[in-house]
């Protein structure tokens, strides 16, 4: 079973929300990959991840910040009703939020 794009930036969210990364509260963007595993991404694999990292930044859904250490992400707080909205359609209400 290969998680669609919209699956993938639901469980990015899910993380990120389940950290309290949001704000100025950040974490690293290599952290997104962890926890997906190779198999359900297809045959891309990781790189999907970044990809849908990479698009949820540009869209405005994740804050970055870079880093002499590396690019650091949190999700964007003006923007909660649209990432609550993507968790819900994704896991259908009760399954995580």
């Amino acid at each position: 079973m290969d998680f669609s794009d919209e699956e993938i930036m639901a469980r990015i969210i899910h993380k990120l929300y389940r950290r309290g990364n949001w704000g100025e509260s950040h974490t690293s963007f290599e952290n997104l990959k962890k926890g997906f595993n190779q198999r359900d991404l297809g045959k891309k694999g990781l790189k999907r991840v970044d990809k849908v990292g990479k698009q949820m930044i540009k869209s405005g859904l994740l804050h970055s910040k870079q880093t002499k250490y590396g690019l650091e992400v949190s999700l964007e707080f003006t923007q909660k009703d649209k990432l609550m909205d993507i968790m819900k359609r994704v896991f259908h209400d009760d399954e995580y939020v």
